[in-house]
C-alpha cells in the first residue's frame, strides 16, 4: 500500500461537508474517495464482546461496553447504517483503497484498564484476521492499549494522544507518534523538532480552524487530524 502523500487525516471519517454521521462506513469511504492519507476511527468492545465502532461511550444513551451488540442494533446511524462492527469497518477500508491507512482509536476501557489490554489484543486479532495489518495505525489515550499491542506485534505503528510523555519518552516505549491536541504542542513548542530530531511522527488533532491547520501545515507534521479536510486539502494547493 503506497499511503497518500499528504497529511490530511480525516477526523472520524470525512463527515461534514457532506453531512454524514461521525464513523460511518459512508464517512470512510468519502474519505477515500478524497484520497485522505488517513481516516481515524474509535472502537469499544460490549458486553459480549463485540467490537464496534462509535465515539461516545454510549449510543443512543446505551453504554456501549454494558449492552449486548443485538441491542444496539435497535438504533441507527443518521443516514440508516447500522453501528459498524470493526469487521465491516475495516472490511470498507480495504475495497478500492491504496492510499488510505485506517487510523484505529482503541477507547480506554470505563470499566478497568485490563478490560482496555483485553480489547486491545481483540482488535489486533481481527485486524490480523483479515490481512489489514498493512493499512492499520493504531492510537489511544491509554499507555496500556499501546503497550499490549507492542507485546503483540513490536514494530505495529502506535501514536499516543494524551499529550503527557516527550518525544523521547515514546521513543523509548517504542511508540513511533505523538498524536497530540494541537494545543499541546503550542504549550511545548521544542517538542516539534525533538520528536522530528530522533524520528518520532508528528500528528495533531483536531486542527479545524485555517489560522490552526495554517499553523501545523508551517511546522510541517506529518499528520494533521482535522473535521475539515477540504479546507486542509485548499490549503494544501495554495503551497
Amino acid at each position: 500500500m503506497i499511503f497518500a502523500k499528504n497529511p490530511v487525516v480525516a477526523h472520524r471519517g470525512a463527515f461534514k461537508a457532506k453531512v454524514l454521521p461521525e464513523n460511518s462506513l459512508a464517512g470512510l469511504r468519502n474519505a477515500i474517495d478524497m484520497h485522505c492519507t488517513g481516516s481515524e476511527f474509535d472502537v469499544w468492545m460490549t458486553a459480549d464482546d463485540s467490537l464496534v465502532v462509535n465515539h461516545d461511550p454510549k449510543f443512543h444513551e446505551l453504554p456501549i461496553e454494558q449492552t449486548k451488540y443485538a441491542d444496539l442494533l435497535q438504533f441507527t446511524l443518521s443516514n440508516g447504517e447500522k453501528i459498524p462492527t470493526l469487521h465491516e469497518y475495516l472490511s470498507e477500508g480495504l475495497k478500492n483503497n491504496n492510499e488510505t491507512r485506517l487510523v484505529l482509536e482503541i477507547k480506554p476501557s470505563t470499566i478497568s484498564k485490563e478490560r482496555g489490554r483485553v480489547v486491545a489484543e481483540k482488535v489486533w486479532k481481527q485486524v490480523q484476521s483479515l490481512k489489514a495489518t498493512h493499512a492499520t495505525t493504531y492510537i489511544s489515550f491509554d499507555i496500556g492499549i499501546l503497550t499490549r499491542i507492542l507485546e503483540l506485534e513490536p514494530n505495529a505503528p502506535t501514536q499516543y494522544l494524551n499529550g503527557d510523555k516527550t518525544p523521547e519518552e515514546l521513543k523509548a516505549m517504542g511508540i513511533i507518534g505523538a498524536d497530540y491536541h494541537f494545543s499541546v504542542f503550542k504549550k511545548n513548542p521544542d517538542w516539534i523538532e525533538r520528536a522530528k530530531k530522533i524520528g518520532i511522527i508528528l500528528n495533531a488533532w483536531t486542527v479545524n480552524s485555517k489560522e490552526d491547520l495554517q499553523w501545523a501545515l508551517g511546522n510541517h507534521f506529518d499528520f494533521i487530524t482535522t473535521n475539515e479536510p477540504e479546507l486542509l486539502f485548499e490549503l494544501l494547493k495554495g503551497q
